[in-house]
C-alpha cells in the first residue's frame, strides 16, 4: 500500500480541500467535510479551528467560540483558537479579554496582519491608543491593501482627531474597495467632522 492513501494523508487532503473551499466561500461545504473528520477524530485540533474560522465568517459566534474553546482546551498553543476567542470578545467589546487572547495568539504566530489588525483594535478601545495606533501600523505594513485594516487604523486616528492621516486611510480603502460600506461610512463621519470644525 502506497503512502498516499495512509489515514494521515487523507486526513490532510480532506483538511486542504476544506480550507479551499473556505477561500471561495464555501463554507458550509468545508463545514461538512470537517465535521466528518471531528467525528472520526474528535481530538483533531485542526479541523476543530477550521470549524471555527468558517462558523466565523458565517457569524456563527456561539459555534465559533464552541470550536475555538475546545481547539484550546486541547492545545494552549492553538493561535487560531486564541485569535477567534479574542475577536469574539471584541465583538462584545470585552476589549481586556480580548487583548489576553489576542496577545497570546500574536506571541505564537508574531507578524501575522489580521492577528495584529484585532490587537491594534482591542489596545485602542482599551483606552491604550497610543499603543493600539502603533499595532494597527505594524499590520498595515504586514497587509497594506487590506481595507479592513485601513478603516481600524483610520478610525483610530479620526478619534485623536488626525484627520489628515484618516482621511487619506479610508480613501486608500475605498479605491481598493469602491463599495466598501465601512470606507463610505467612514468618508462621511470624516465630512461631517470637517463641517463641524469649519462651524466651530
Amino acid at each position: 500500500m502506497n503512502d498516499n492513501s495512509s489515514p494521515i494523508s487523507k486526513t490532510l487532503e480532506r483538511l486542504e480541500e476544506a480550507e479551499q473551499l473556505k477561500l471561495m466561500g464555501h463554507y458550509l461545504e468545508a463545514l461538512s467535510i470537517l465535521e466528518e473528520l471531528l467525528i472520526e477524530d474528535p481530538e483533531n485540533i485542526s479541523a476543530l479551528e477550521e470549524v471555527a474560522d468558517n462558523e466565523l465568517s458565517l457569524e456563527h459566534y456561539d459555534r465559533a467560540e464552541a470550536a475555538a474553546a475546545r481547539a484550546i482546551a486541547l492545545d494552549d498553543e492553538s493561535y487560531t483558537g486564541h485569535y477567534i476567542l479574542g475577536f469574539l470578545r471584541s465583538v462584545d467589546q470585552q476589549w481586556e479579554q480580548g487583548i489576553v487572547h489576542l496577545k497570546k495568539s500574536n506571541i505564537i504566530r508574531p507578524n501575522n496582519a489580521e492577528i495584529l489588525r484585532c490587537l491594534g483594535w482591542a489596545l485602542f478601545n482599551s483606552g491604550q491608543r497610543a499603543q493600539g495606533i502603533v499595532t494597527l501600523e505594524r499590520a498595515l505594513n504586514l497587509d497594506n491593501e487590506n481595507p479592513l485594516t485601513l478603516c481600524d487604523l483610520g478610525v483610530s486616528y479620526l478619534q485623536t482627531r488626525n484627520i489628515i492621516k484618516a482621511k487619506s486611510l479610508f480613501d486608500r480603502a475605498l479605491e481598493l474597495e469602491p463599495e466598501n460600506p465601512k470606507a463610505i461610512e467612514c468618508i462621511k463621519a470624516v465630512q461631517k467632522l470637517e463641517e463641524v470644525l469649519k462651524e466651530g
